[in-house]
């Protein structure tokens, strides 16, 4: 397509298409920048086409070199993660995070929280020895005797009769719960 095809289609197309010009726009200046918004997009598709076919060179390239995708992405996390690194920020949060770290109050708070930390776990520690000691004193009374009696007397009826054995129980008491 020639240069006076393009602008008749453009008149055709761009111009009356659109139906009324902009205020302050003449139909010749707008012809032109119809025109001239062609070349641009027409610039654009190109250059699309261009990326296109060096990203597909790249790709293959890559792969001859034995650079996978997941190499790639290990690649550019390592390298996101120095850029982080050197980064103002990471630098001023890292500073300020070493000061905190030397200072008598951060010193002072950490030994209170290990101190804490220890009494919690003495006091755990002697909280389970006596829930323990507890349950072996239930466990040796008359009336935790007397219920697991009854628990094995049951256990006896239902298993006992299911494989076929008598209905004598192994307990003294054959009371029911």
């Amino acid at each position: 397509m020639d240069s006076s095809e393009h602008d008749s289609s453009m008149t055709s197309t761009g111009v009356a298409s659109g139906g009324t010009l902009p205020p302050g726009l003449t139909e010749e200046e707008a012809e032109e920048i119809q025109v001239e918004l062609t070349k641009v997009e027409d610039e654009i598709q190109t250059l699309r086409q261009v990326l296109m076919a060096k990203e597909r060179h790249a790709t293959e390239l890559k792969r001859r070199l034995g650079i996978g995708p997941l190499s790639e992405i290990k690649q550019n996390f390592t390298k996101g993660w120095h850029e982080v690194q050197c980064s103002n920020a990471y630098l001023t949060a890292s500073s300020t995070f070493e000061e905190i770290g030397r200072s008598d109050a951060y010193k002072r708070t950490q030994e209170t929280l290990s101190q804490a930390g220890h009494v919690t776990s003495a006091a755990f520690s002697s909280m389970g020895s006596a829930i323990r000691n507890r349950f072996g004193e239930m466990r040796n009374s008359p009336s935790f005797k007397s219920f697991e009696d009854k628990v094995d007397n049951m256990k006896y009826k239902v298993m006992g009769q299911s494989n076929g054995e008598s209905g004598h129980s192994p307990t003294s008491n054959n009371a029911p719960f």
